[in-house]
This record gives C-alpha cells, sequence and structure tokens, in this order.
C-alpha cells in the first residue's frame, strides 16, 4: 500500500520512526505535502533521508497570504528537486477562512500555472463550511477554466455523491483519508463507491484525520492500511485488488 497524503514534519513521532512503522504495515511509498517555504525544505529533507519518500511542496491556503511572484519562484525551484513530484496543497479553505480569500485564490491560480509549466500533478485543498459547497463550487470553477491538461488529485476528497461525477468525468483523481472510516460518513463512503478504479487514492493527511480504528489519536502513514481496508469493503473487492489499484495508479501520477 501507499500514503499519497501525509504530513512528516507535522506528525509527533521522528521521521525514522514514522517510515518504520508505515514499513511494517507494508506501506511502501509515503507523499509528504509541504504547507510553505519551511516544511517544504523539511520534507524535501525528509525524502533525502528515507528512500520511501517523496514530497509535494507548495503553499496551502490557509496560509495564502502574502503570497508573490517571489513565493512562487521559490516553489517551482523547489520542484526540480529529483524528490519532488507534485505541487500543493493548495486550493480553497473557506471553513477556517484563515487567509483572505482573495490570496487563497491567487495563490491557487499561481500553483496552478507551476503544476503546468512543471509538468506535476497538482495536490487540492478544498473545504467548506457546513451546508455550504461555496468552496467545492470555486474549486472546481477554477480547475476547470485554469487546470485543463493538468493532473489534479482531490486531497481528503469530500465531494457528496451527486457531485464526484463532475470531478470523474474531467479525469480529476479522488483521494480519500480517514474520516471515510467514520460511522457517519455514509455519503463520503458512498462517493469513495462511485469513483472509478483508475482515478481511486487513499492517504492519511497524517497526522490528522486518525482512521476509526485509532481516532482520537495522532495519525501516521501506516494507517492508510485502516483507510484502504474500508474503502476496499465499501467498494466490495479484495483488499489485495484495491491495493494493487492503488499503487498501480500513486506510480503513475508520481512516477515513483
Amino acid at each position: 500500500m501507499v500514503d499519497t497524503h501525509a504530513h512528516l514534519g507535522v506528525c509527533e513521532p521522528a521521521d525514522g520512526e514514522l517510515v518504520a512503522n508505515a514499513r511494517r504495515a507494508g506501506v511502501r511509498r509515503i507523499l509528504t505535502v509541504g504547507l510553505d517555504e519551511a516544511s517544504n525544505r523539511e520534507a524535501i529533507a525528509a525524502a533525502e533521508a528515507h528512500e520511501e519518500v517523496f514530497v509535494s511542496v507548495g503553499r496551502h491556503p490557509n496560509s495564502a497570504a502574502g503570497f508573490d511572484e517571489g513565493a512562487a519562484a521559490d516553489i517551482e525551484e523547489l520542484a526540480a528537486h529529483g524528490r519532488v513530484r507534485a505541487i500543493g496543497e493548495t486550493g480553497l479553505d473557506y471553513y477556517r477562512d484563515s487567509s483572505p480569500r482573495e490570496a487563497q485564490h491567487e495563490a491557487f491560480a499561481g500553483q496552478i500555472g507551476i503544476a503546468r509549466r512543471t509538468g506535476l500533478p497538482l495536490v487540492i485543498h478544498m473545504r467548506d463550511q457546513t451546508g455550504v459547497q461555496d468552496a467545492l463550487d470555486d474549486t472546481f470553477a477554477k480547475l476547470a477554466t485554469e487546470a485543463d491538461g493538468v493532473t489534479v488529485i482531490l486531497h481528503c476528497c469530500s465531494v457528496p455523491p451527486d457531485r464526484v461525477g463532475e470531478a470523474t468525468e474531467r479525469g480529476w483523481y479522488c483521494s480519500f483519508a480517514g474520516n471515510v472510516t467514520f460511522p457517519k460518513s455514509d455519503d463520503l463512503r458512498e462517493t469513495a463507491r462511485l469513483v472509478p478504479d483508475e482515478l481511486l487514492l487513499v492517504e492519511t493527511d497524517s497526522p490528522f484525520l486518525a482512521p476509526q480504528p485509532v481516532r482520537g489519536k495522532p495519525n501516521q502513514p501506516a494507517n492508510v492500511v485502516d483507510v484502504a481496508e474500508v474503502v476496499a469493503e465499501e467498494r466490495g473487492i479484495a483488499y489485495a485488488q484495491l491495493e494493487r489499484t492503488v499503487e498501480a495508479n500513486a506510480e503513475r501520477i508520481f512516477r515513483w
């Protein structure tokens, strides 16, 4: 199995312990995701130290304030590193609104451009306030108009079942995290059943969203196995079949 989205630098154990735990659980690859200039570099350092680890570099929407040409140039320079395999996470977060929405849109557009120029996939963060779909609407619209030809990954996929077809018709990958295992996540599990095999991924978003068996504890890449088991069960297939599918998709996207 692979964990296509984690934040090793935010997790409590040292990187080496996280990687060793993942290896024992059968997790062969981890994409650790930067959130800003400092964490992008920490992620690259982790990848240089551990052969299982690869990197996505970007500016998270909650840190979008102040994103400018210099910030974009820094991400694009880091993208040339041999262990970097994606751009982001970027996108829109209207749940916290930690950054002005205008700044989020500017950082989002800038990173779409970097992904296009570098040929790297784009990792999308998208979160709405409860009961609305404003961030989803704006994210889908921006990707549809500006990211044609870019490989798009909807990280921690939270798209409702009646909207996921819009994503899959455009060839966007849907990556499911620990929240798909929560007892009240029936709609999300339905979405996980609807995604075509060739667009399916799983992740942990460590240290956040620990899956139900370890809920309330800090998450780590080893726990992607719990996520995958639930997704496999919902899709009515064996874990080994899901593992082959996800690993093939991740290898195609990240070239690892």
